[in-house]
């Protein structure tokens, strides 16, 4: 069994700074997406989106950073941490690095090799803009892993042996998503972009909202949480993490299951008792995601597997979009309670599953997974276990 644990999470998202906003909104059954107070792009044409309420210091720039730092902040917080300890390792999930030395003014050309404003909330986020003085004097390694969708799921995989291979005391996966034009025409030309709010699951929906944020994941070995009291309950007790499928911008049921059924292998486990899903609301990717799911229900014997989505309540994060989801999951197995899909009416029909539109309970539940995917084929799954 996996001695692993989440010691401390971290997150801004569009109900605002911190886990627990997030969550309340989560249980409300409450959308954050509406139309853009602050993003523009040529390609948007007024559709929900998920935007961060709160707007960092003038001169904080750029937001890509400033939300990832807050959310390394209260995740460090929340494990008992002041700073980092030596050896530790930091894990940075987006785009390719942002390198350039400096920001140009937002209009103009920057011939010298300065990123534009829009430019650098493209790339990274930047690691030291991300870890500020949370670092401490240790000065943490730090990678860069970029998984298309499932970033944030494959990094805690990698955290995981690290942390088991003895190659760190601390882990901590970070990263962030902001409302920028090249990603919201990346996703509107493969015509994934809905023109009404995400509806995970439901019969009639049309397609992703994108939304924004950041995301951080503590983890550690549980000996060591324990030994300054921070919490040491919620263990990774298997992962997948798979570059693989022939349809480069869409789920394959296949694949999807065959790594779920690696993450229960790996975490010794039949089945789970809940499960944070991928599910984007687009029409194809969330079918597969059913079928997927249905199949490991099956095999499993589940009759009534409760799933769940994050994504009509705070759009995709794209990058970070794990993070979210696994603290959703961590806290359904803490409360013993199941969050509802915000904007989910008309559930799809099932066979083994429940999808739920309201909170339910889930008595003595002890395991939960958490998908992710991405393009590229890039599909991971963690099973999450309350010790």
């Amino acid at each position: 069994m996996s001695d692993i644990v989440i010691s401390g999470l971290g997150l801004v998202t569009p109900f605002g700074r911190g886990v627990e906003p997030y969550w309340q909104g989560l249980l409300g059954g409450r959308s954050a997406l509406g139309a853009a107070r602050r993003f523009a792009a040529p390609l948007y044409r007024g559709e929900p989106v998920g935007e961060v309420p709160w707007d960092p210091a003038p001169g904080d720039a750029p937001r890509k950073s400033a939300y990832a730092r807050a959310a390394f902040g209260e995740a460090l917080r929340t494990a008992g941490l002041a700073e980092l300890p030596d050896g530790a390792v930091v894990l940075v999930v987006g785009q390719a690095p942002a390198t350039a030395p400096a920001t140009a003014p937002a209009t103009a050309p920057a011939p010298d090799g300065r990123l534009l404003d829009e430019e650098r909330e493209f790339l990274g986020p930047d690691p030291a803009g991300v870890l500020g003085s949370g670092g401490g004097s240790a000065s943490p390694r730090v990678l860069h892993l970029s998984h298309a969708c499932a970033s944030a799921v494959f990094a805690v995989g990698y955290a995981r042996e690290l942390l088991r291979a003895g190659a760190a005391p601390v882990a901590v996966v970070v990263g962030s998503s902001v409302l920028n034009q090249y990603e919201y025409a990346s996703m509107d030309v493969v015509r994934a972009v809905g023109r009404t709010a995400a509806r995970p699951f439901d019969a009639e929906r049309a397609g992703i909202s994108l939304g924004e944020g950041g995301g951080a994941v503590v983890l550690e070995h549980a000996e060591r949480a324990r030994s300054r009291g921070a919490l040491a309950d919620i263990a990774v007790a298997g992962a997948a993490c798979r570059v693989s499928g022939p349809k480069a911008a869409a789920s394959d049921a296949a694949q999807v299951a065959r790594c779920m059924r690696d993450a229960l292998a790996d975490a010794a486990a039949d089945r789970p008792d809940h499960v944070h899903a991928h599910a984007t609301g687009t029409g194809q990717g969330d079918a597969a995601e059913l079928t997927a799911l249905e199949a490991v229900a099956a095999e499993s014997g589940a009759r009534a597997l409760p799933v769940s989505s994050h994504k009509g309540a705070i759009g995709h994060l794209l990058h970070i979009s794990g993070a979210p989801a696994i603290a959703a999951a961590a806290l359904t197995l803490r409360t013993g309670i199941a969050p509802p899909t915000a904007g989910l009416r008309a559930p799809e029909p099932t066979e083994r599953l429940v999808l739920p539109t309201a909170p339910l309970e889930l008595a003595g539940a002890r395991t939960a997974a958490v998908n992710s995917f991405g393009f590229g084929g890039n599909n991971a799954s963690l099973l999450l276990l309350r010790r």
